[in-house]
């Protein structure tokens, strides 16, 4: 970027954690003589466009720094230090931010680089510690960071299933300690071995006063006389290898910010690059930090739910699912609506599914109905295996990768007498399906029965669960973030193995089907040279060009190269043929070695972003069936064949909404399992250009500037699960 410089400030990069420039809190720089001399500095390097990666701190300090420029630099013209020349060629100062911060405290973005990592963190501790707490029946107390903010113990909170969570946002009512006891008490009784609590550190009570892990201990020893230990996670949070979701949420960043500085103007204000939902938006600077500095003032004045509301949509949306599944109405208050609701899982496993499953039937039992578990997808549930689940039974569940329910491919149209007769047998009034294309395809065909069979003129829903991320209707899927984990951890490791070797070139085989997601994400975040996807076809030349390319970087100082392939994208261009072309034209320059990851994508463990994206999908999911069934519910019975009763909960752009299945055949591909428009192509040249091709980026999806006050739409659930 001609004439441009950027400086960055505490930002996560592609393998290493932390900042590799380096980051500090400089007190000089709040003095207006440590803005002279900055000013001066940049000056004499010609630098007139600044990124600034940090907290409200650092971009608070920084768009003083632009508000004061001209007057900085007509003091360095009286100094003597610069020329009237020198004041005119740097006479503007543009400037952009980059939230950087584990806390996830800034208003008018829900990510901030870095949060996610930590969360990684926090869950890599907290599933440690289940293992050997559950054998030797044990409370325990994490205290994680947030001073003034609460989210990193509310989304750890939801991902570990905690009992009970401290945030200083939510301050417990009076005689909350009675009420915490009662409850560990009662999770004990059900045979529960563990009890998790999770406190920030600027936990407080209703009248201001720190609610620490010492104090929780003491409580839950004298009260219960349980066996309890507190941990005090600290700095290991910030710590580590940045996660895939921060490696794509930088880069993406990144290239906004750029974009942002380059199109600024003198009348331009000093900008934010957010994400709300799964879009770049550039809100004002000022704007932003003005909004966090007022969330702070609701919570000194005790104004707790103005403090939560101005948080903003996406941490609203967590309190609220955390109270949905901590309900503490004793399960006798519980209201009856007298229907029962079927869940079930469809397609191969994806991590998260557990963590959907038990959301969906714990929201479900708390709004009444008796939920219902199909085992083996459509299988299972022309086989009659139904059965019903209740509140303990999915205890647990949360950190549980695969399906506990199990999962088939099995297609329902063949099968379509004996499911309505299931149907009818169970007196099934909803179904909730949570899954892959299998899913998809299935709901199809129920939904294209109704005519045929009364017992399918029910709402149904359908939540998408694939680690290949290939469902219309929806830019994310529960189990991809794990499986885009799993990838960007064995490239790592993979790079890694060869570290003192001579130069070596990776070609790595990805899941997927037909879809390049995994293999063009997982190549973003990896550092890949090359993604060779079935979307954007290719031939001998491209490959042949690669490799000059590939060679040609190989014989400068780059030790490693990576080059990724996903399963389907050429039924000529193997994996093998890939390998053999590499290898011999390197010859001399580098060598080569294959890697076919296979299931091992699948994933253990769910990452924290799939089992809250799991979390609050399903909880969604299911109040939409709770709605719809009292709309539909006539003359003792529920009927409805309209379209859009029959639809697919998924993420568009900035928000989760509800379409008709119907609707969605537009946009599928059926031959390849594909949606015939995928969002995440616009990041194929980014891609490139981080691999030092030249290339051109598409700036057609370039952010506005917008007002953070209109940012988000009344259905936004941005974090998508953070």
């Amino acid at each position: 970027m001609t004439g441009c410089s950027v400086k960055c400030v505490g930002v996560v990069g592609l393998v290493k954690g932390g900042t590799v420039i380096g980051s500090a809190r400089c007190k000089e720089f709040r003095t207006h003589e440590g803005r002279l001399k900055a000013a001066h500095n940049l000056v004499q390097r010609g630098i007139t466009y600044l990124c600034v990666i940090g907290g409200d701190g650092s971009l608070t300090g920084a768009n003083l720094f632009r508000e004061e420029w001209s007057g900085l630099l007509n003091e360095l013209i009286e100094q003597g230090l610069i020329d009237e020349d020198a004041a005119r060629r740097n006479s503007k100062l543009h400037i952009v931010g980059m939230v950087g911060s584990i806390d996830n405290d800034f208003c008018g973005t829900d990510m901030t680089i870095g949060t996610d990592s930590a969360l990684h963190r926090i869950i890599e501790v907290v599933d440690a510690i289940m293992t050997t707490a559950q054998s030797h029946q044990r409370t325990f107390v994490l205290e994680v960071m947030g001073r003034h903010c609460g989210y990193l113990a509310l989304v750890s909170a939801l991902a570990c299933g905690a009992d009970w969570v401290f945030i200083p946002e939510m301050p417990p009512e009076d005689g909350w300690e009675d009420n915490m006891c009662q409850k560990l008490s009662e999770n004990r009784a059900d045979r529960k071995r563990l009890n998790i609590i999770i406190v920030a550190e600027g936990a407080i009570d209703c009248h201001n006063k720190a609610i620490t892990p010492d104090y929780i201990k003491d409580l839950v020893v004298s009260n219960l006389g349980f066996d309890t230990r507190v941990t005090i996670l600290g700095h290991v949070q910030r710590g580590g290898t940045p996660s895939a979701f921060d490696r794509i949420l930088a880069s993406r960043m990144g290239v906004e910010a750029v974009l942002a500085l380059l199109e600024a103007s003198t009348d331009t204000p000093a900008c934010v690059v957010s994400l709300v939902g799964n879009q770049a938006v550039r809100l004002p600077l000022m704007e932003c930090v003005q909004m966090t500095q007022e969330v702070q003032k609701a919570m000194d004045e005790k104004k707790f739910d103005e403090a939560v509301r101005l948080r903003g949509r996406s941490f609203e949306n967590n309190l609220s699912t955390y109270r949905l599944l901590s309900s503490q109405t004793a399960r006798s208050e519980l209201p009856n609506s007298s229907f029962n609701v079927a869940v079930m899982n469809v397609g191969a496993p994806a991590a998260g599914m557990n963590a959907a499953v038990r959301s969906a039937v714990r929201v479900g039992i708390t709004e009444g109905h008796r939920m219902f578990a199909v085992n083996d997808g459509f299988e299972g549930f022309y086989k009659g295996q139904i059965k019903e689940i209740k509140w303990g039974d999915v205890g647990g569940w949360t950190g549980q990768g695969g399906s506990l329910l199990g999962t088939k491919r099995t297609l329902p149209a063949k099968h379509l007498d004996k499911i309505a007769e299931q149907m009818r047998i169970h007196n099934i009034s909803a179904l909730l399906v949570i899954g892959g294309f299998e899913a998809y395809v299935g709901l199809l065909e129920l939904s294209s029965a109704r005519d045929q069979y009364a017992e399918f003129c029910v709402p149904m829903v359908m939540i998408p669960a694939t680690v290949s991320n290939n469902i219309p209707g929806s830019d994310l899927s529960i189990g991809s973030d794990t499986a885009l984990n799993a990838i960007t951890d064995t490239c790592d490791r993979i790079k890694q193995s060869a570290s003192g070797t001579k130069r070596r070139v990776f070609i790595i085989e990805t899941m997927g089907g037909y879809c390049g997601y995994l293999a063009t994400v997982g190549g973003l975040a990896a550092g890949a040279d090359t993604v060779y996807i079935y979307e954007e076809p290719f031939d001998i030349r491209d490959l042949q060009a690669n490799v000059e390319h590939l060679t040609q970087k190989m014989k400068t100082s780059i030790q490693r190269g990576l080059v990724l392939r996903n399963e389907n994208s050429n039924e000529n261009f193997t994996t093998d043929f890939i390998y053999q072309l590499y290898s011999e034209e390197g010859r001399g320059v580098f060598d080569c070695r294959k890697n076919i990851l296979g299931h091992m994508q699948q994933g253990g463990a769910p990452s924290p972003f799939d089992r809250n994206f799991g979390t609050k999908v399903a909880a969604k999911a299911i109040q939409w069936i709770s709605r719809t069934l009292k709309e539909s519910y006539k003359e003792g019975r529920v009927f409805t064949n309209s379209e859009d009763t029959a639809c697919l909960l998924g993420m568009r752009r900035r928000a989760m909404v509800f379409q008709p299945v119907v609707q969605l055949r537009e946009e599928t591909d059926f031959v390849h399992r594909i949606p015939k428009e995928q969002w995440w192509l616009k990041l194929r040249p980014l891609m490139k250009i981080l691999a030092k091709y030249k290339t051109s980026y598409d700036v057609s999806d370039a952010g506005q500037l917008e007002h953070v006050t209109r940012v988000r739409p009344k259905e936004s659930d941005a974090s998508a699960g953070n």
